[in-house]
């Protein structure tokens, strides 16, 4: 009989060994956790539940006593050798709920145990080692189960515990499989495809995920996998956060089968997930989660979907006002950094021609102009330890050019700004963090009442010494303007664009707070904000007009 054979009789008498002793009187403990978590007996029969005993060498007694020899025993990763007695071992599993962990051609090939008692110094979950036959990489609880099912319906079901696996298969979700102490990852998606017939023909792959962050995190490392699917991938997560062991104790079956009916597209679970700690209410608060979802966005291989993305994502963000062009610049801009870092990363750089510049420097169609902030915006390394540091703002960003294009003219024409424009240009929502960082300088030298001729040099000393440069470079940057007349006329529209920018994110604050508000709760409140609405859309096409 061959090694594996023998590992594999091991495990097989072990999964016997933990299921009887679940019946003695010493698992009093184990049975009442399952029947706290609505488990009977006969469903600890069905997925082979089992006990291991608190003693030291139960089960190494109970196999050498069928003959496994001590060396046999030592491949199968359910004895843990002593640190002060060499040569000697004992149980790994001690004191634990046990669950046989199979292959899916139902062999054992490893165990999960779960903590019982306060005393236990050991992890919450405990699982088999890495062993030459338990790949947790390539194993999946419940696989044995479920595999029919999957096929047949061509459904899996992700959840990530022991117990949820056996509430879903006994609330009748009997696709359901978890994995064993890591992530989903290319070895499971294998597994999953064989059985799915992933040809992109109506298969389904459905994540379920605690609503915390954990399970947040979770669901977007299962979106970085996602494309390696051809079915179609969503996730599934109780609004109270509950897991499905905990909706079928509390809420029944029912509860169970409608959180898997009502699942979600995986890519509108991460694209959210991406901008749920932002104010949406803010203007300010819609850009920085523009740039923030922009590259999960642009992670969508498929161009049909990620343009449907595209537009989704200008309607949840409510930046109707900012408009949907602007969410599409943003994904194809990160779209064309996603490319080129994996071309880095393979080696492939080819528009560089061998030599390292701003983006804007590198050529190539529709290459935007090159970004001034330069490396004085690049990364931590670049500034004085104990300073801030700024990332390089993206050169195709229209915000970014707009803000840009501001300081470049208040800083080589301040006089031929308007008190009027001096306010729009103060009150002003900088959002781009080195550009910001400047226009708070600008504001602090001109409340200061520093004198013309030393108008660039106070901006300078105003910020950290990593942007000085870049403040010397706006300062000297060519304006587009042949003489004094269209410099006038220059300056009048860079500050009429911010304006603009400035009322624009104004109405999308009150337009978000108007959808969200019940008009009969305060009607006042209501007329108001429409006013308002009207009052900045007059102001808007008075700049237009001029």
């Amino acid at each position: 009989m061959g090694k594996r054979q023998r590992l594999l009789d091991a495990h097989k008498i072990a999964a016997e060994f933990y299921r009887d002793q679940l019946l003695t009187p010493g698992a009093a403990t184990a049975r009442q956790f399952l029947q706290e978590r609505g488990f009977d007996r006969a469903a600890a029969e069905q997925f082979g539940v089992g006990y291991a005993p608190q003693g030291w060498d139960t089960l190494l007694n109970h196999l050498t006593g069928r003959g496994f020899t001590l060396d046999e025993l030592k491949l199968t990763g359910m004895f843990s050798a002593s640190s002060s007695n060499a040569g000697r071992f004992y149980d790994r599993f001690r004191g634990r709920l046990i669950w046989p962990i199979r292959d899916i051609t139902g062999d054992t090939v490893g165990f999960g145990a779960r903590k019982l008692y306060e005393d236990d110094q050991g992890p919450k979950y405990l699982n088999t080692p890495e062993t030459s036959l338990y790949k947790k990489s390539q194993v999946l609880y419940g696989i044995d189960l479920a595999k029919r099912e999957i096929a047949k319906n061509r459904q899996l079901v992700v959840v990530e515990g022991y117990t949820d696996v056996m509430a879903c298969h006994l609330a009748g979700v009997a696709t359901a499989v978890a994995t064993c102490g890591t992530a989903f990852g290319t070895d499971h998606i294998k597994i999953a495809r064989r059985l799915l017939s992933d040809d992109g023909t109506g298969a389904e792959v459905i994540f379920t995920f605690d609503g915390d962050a954990a399970g947040q995190k979770a669901a977007l490392r299962a979106f970085e996998e996602d494309q390696r699917f051809n079915s179609q991938t969503y996730v599934a997560v109780e609004a109270s956060g509950a897991d499905p062991c905990e909706l079928r104790q509390t809420r029944g079956d029912d509860a169970v089968r409608a959180l898997i009916a009502d699942r979600r597209p995986l890519f509108e679970f991460a694209i959210k997930a991406s901008f749920g700690n932002f104010d949406l209410s803010s203007g300010e608060g819609q850009v920085k989660a523009l740039r923030h979802a922009a590259p999960i966005v642009a992670q969508i291989r498929d161009v049909s979907l990620r343009s449907t993305y595209t537009r989704e994502l200008s309607r949840w963000l409510g930046m109707q006002y900012v408009g949907e062009d602007q969410v599409a610049r943003a994904v194809a801009a990160a779209a064309r950094r996603e490319g080129g870092s994996a071309q880095a990363s393979n080696g492939r750089q080819q528009g560089r021609q061998g030599q390292q510049g701003n983006p804007g420097q590198q050529g190539g169609a529709g290459s935007g102009p090159a970004d001034p902030a330069g490396a004085a915006s690049g990364s931590a390394a670049s500034a004085t330890p104990g300073e801030p540091s700024f990332e390089r703002p993206d050169p195709r960003d229209p915000i970014a050019r707009m803000e840009r294009e501001a300081l470049e003219v208040v800083l080589q024409q301040p006089t031929l700004l308007t008190p009027a424009q001096w306010e729009s240009f103060s009150t002003s929502r900088f959002t781009v963090p080195v550009y910001e960082a400047l226009h708070n300088a600008v504001l602090a030298a001109g409340a200061a009442g520093t004198e013309l001729s030393r108008w660039v040099e106070s901006v300078r000393e105003g910020v950290p010494d990593v942007l000085r440069p870049l403040v010397s470079e706006l300062a000297v940057r060519p304006l587009p303007a042949k003489d004094a007349d269209a410099m006038v006329m220059y300056c009048r529209d860079i500050l009429n664009r911010l304006t603009e920018l400035r009322i624009t994110q104004q109405k999308a604050e009150k337009l978000g707070q108007l959808q969200r508000m019940d008009p009969a709760a305060d009607p006042a409140l209501y007329n108001q904000l429409q006013r308002d609405l009207m009052e900045l859309e007059m102001q808007r096409r008075q700049l237009r007009e001029e």
